[in-house]
């Protein structure tokens, strides 16, 4: 408590010293909607999005970036990884990105980027592809989120933090190596970036940490909160501040809970990520399409009304689990039963995979999700959808709607404009 309140002390000077000089953002957060989308499965491997990476290797047990390094030679794994990074996002998605009215990525990576510790079978190489994603970005007048998606120790235990499995990295007795490692790198990740908040708008300095752990979580995560707002807003020390937004994340609590952490007037250019997905549960399954709507449509009030600007920074269009490897390689679905412990809801044959596969209604459906979505969250600051492509989940994909005509050309434009009620 004494660290958290000390820290808290020094953020409040740090604000007094710089009042002189108001937040300037690279982008006019509170007034201009963010409309985005994630790169996601690029610098930080995800078995759905790529299972082509995955099922190549031949070892069933690879089932993140940590075993994609671990269980086959580096050689190998190394010319894999530079393959995708080379392809699987070019100069040509910011074209098409910026084409489709949209004004943010966000670009998920992981800290192995910049820290590969004694052990870590981590492949790296991935800071020449942000540094080319910052250029794109700026080429085409998009706003790049800098997103640390993968902490040591792992902060949920998800693929998607580059080790699936156990997640210890705010276990007491190593989360303070573990969070110290993470805090040196938004320290550099900041440095890199404090003078670029025409393109760098915003760092998001950890995605999805495990709130869902317990009260001894919570304090670490508000904690790494505290010290980032620190990290990313003081890179010059106390004399000046960066216009570099903070992105939080909820770490899956109510919004509620975040009440009065980081506000206005003792810190400012911070704002709240949040992720709305409503597939990754049983009863989730079980709801009908029109109840997939309704959950989304109730969530304007909240998104609305909280103290911090609100940003929807991860969410789909699907309404099923069904994505090959979506809940991990080697686990099967919810939705269809094969995920262990479920319950069969139906078949998800025409629900995953390729559009072609698709019917008219159910297109018809994915865009009606679409649109009651970015309504709902544009009552909060606006949205980042997951995510741009995808080998074989066109569902997901905003590429993939886009061509299959369920999101429109202009993020403006509705069909179902009373989807909402």
């Amino acid at each position: 408590m004494a660290h958290f309140l000390n820290t808290l002390r020094a953020i409040l000077s740090l604000s007094l010293v710089s009042t002189a000089v108001a937040f300037s953002p690279g982008f006019p957060y509170g007034s201009t909607k963010v409309r985005g989308v994630n790169l996601g499965g690029w610098l930080v491997l995800e078995p759905w999005i790529t299972p082509s990476l995955f099922d190549n290797t031949g070892n069933t047990n690879i089932v993140d970036e940590w075993t994609f390094g671990s269980l086959q030679s580096k050689s190998t794994a190394t010319s894999a990884l530079t393959q995708h990074w080379n392809t699987w996002i070019t100069e040509s998605d910011f074209t098409a990105i910026k084409a489709a009215g949209l004004n943010h990525v966000r670009l998920p990576i992981g800290y192995w980027a910049w820290d590969v510790s004694a052990g870590e079978p981590y492949i790296q190489g991935q800071l020449a592809y942000l540094t080319k994603a910052v250029t794109w970005a700026g080429n085409h007048g998009l706003k790049l989120i800098v997103d640390l998606h993968g902490a040591p120790g792992s902060q949920n235990g998800f693929d998607n933090s580059g080790h699936r499995g156990s997640a210890t990295w705010a276990n007491a007795g190593s989360s303070g190596s573990n969070v110290q490692r993470t805090n040196a790198i938004i320290k550099k990740i900041a440095d890199l970036y404090k003078d670029n908040p025409s393109v760098v708008s915003a760092i998001a300095p950890l995605n999805e940490p495990a709130g869902f752990n317990g009260d001894s979580w919570l304090s670490v995560i508000r904690q790494f909160w505290y010290d980032s707002y620190g990290n990313i807003r003081f890179p010059y020390g106390s004399s000046k501040q960066s216009n570099t937004l903070v992105l939080i994340h909820d770490a899956f609590q109510p919004l509620s809970y975040w009440n009065g952490v980081l506000t206005s007037p003792s810190a400012e250019g911070v704002a709240m990520d949040t992720h709305v997905y409503t597939i990754f549960s049983q009863g989730e399954e079980q709801m009908s399409m029109s109840q997939h709507i309704q959950t989304v449509c109730n969530k304007q009030s909240s998104l609305s009304s909280f103290d911090l600007w609100v940003i929807v920074g991860e969410w789909t269009p699907a309404h099923t689990d069904c994505a090959k490897y979506l809940n991990g390689r080697g686990t099967g679905a919810r939705y269809d039963g094969s995920f262990s412990g479920s319950t069969r809801v139906g078949s998800c044959s025409g629900l995953t995979g390729r559009a072609s596969s698709f019917s008219s209604s159910y297109k018809t459906f994915l865009r009606q999700f679409w649109e009651a979505q970015v309504i709902s969250y544009e009552k909060g600051q606006g949205w980042i959808q997951w995510t741009w492509k995808a080998e074989n989940a066109d569902e997901w994909s905003y590429q993939a709607g886009l061509a299959n005509g369920w999101i429109p050309n202009d993020p403006t434009s509705r069909m179902f404009p009373n989807i909402c009620g």
